[in-house]
């Protein structure tokens, strides 16, 4: 039997995404949590129930995009998409104050990037920063989180102005982030919103031909065996 490890799960995402899933089942599972609160009339009583019921949020919204959802692969996105593969991942900054994790690892067609806000990571005792407009979740915050790498910073400065430029700007920023990853690879799944996915803007330095870029923010990252 293989356990899925969680090293990030976004509950922004889950919930978001659960009421438009399914209502009935977050009145019901709130009307559980509020009967078990006025039964035990104690907070104690209910915290170990409280991973569980995140777990099972997360697991309804998965199962409803793997059924009825545009869920893809990485080669093949569609509005979300999944994965099984070795990651590299950490803060993207080097300072311990970062507020953006990314995630990144490839296949023989497609790199692959993911970047959200370091709070969702299991164990963090991170905060959002108070004064963040937008969340890493989002595209224009995510990016901006990439330009702490010198070399991704020249590249937003020199772009121009127009969509393509933009599109091909943001993709040789996931390339660039990929190839300066560093640590040990770990093997892991995960699900995740697909927010731009392009052909390689350097094809000369990919491993296989025909390679293309794809960044998402995640719904899950989980270690698995």
């Amino acid at each position: 039997m293989s356990f899925r490890y969680y090293l990030y799960i976004s509950h922004s995402k889950v919930d978001m995404l659960l009421p438009q899933i399914d209502p009935a089942f977050t009145r019901k599972r709130t009307s559980e949590l509020n009967l078990s609160l006025k039964i035990f009339g104690a907070k104690r009583g209910t915290e170990s129930s409280v991973g569980g019921e995140r777990t099972a949020r997360l697991e309804r919204v998965v199962r409803h995009l793997q059924d009825h959802g545009d869920l893809g692969s990485v080669d093949e996105p569609g509005q979300f998409f999944r994965g099984f593969l070795p990651i590299q991942w950490g803060p993207f900054a080097a300072d311990a104050g970062s507020s953006l994790v990314y995630f990144g690892g490839s296949t023989e067609r497609t790199i692959v990037g993911l970047g959200g806000s370091s709070a969702h990571v299991l164990g963090s005792a991170l905060d959002p920063p108070r004064d963040r407009v937008l969340a890493h979740s989002l595209m224009p915050s995510l990016l901006e989180g990439l330009t702490v790498d010198p070399e991704i910073r020249l590249l937003f400065g020199a772009s121009g102005c127009g969509p393509e430029e933009a599109d091909r700007t943001a993709l040789q920023a996931v390339h660039l982030a990929h190839a300066n990853l560093r640590g040990p690879a770990q093997n892991a799944e995960f699900v995740a919103k697909r927010l731009l996915h392009g052909p390689s803007p350097y094809p000369d330095r990919d491993p296989y031909e025909g390679m293309s870029v794809l960044l998402g923010s995640p719904v899950y990252v989980a270690l698995v065996d």
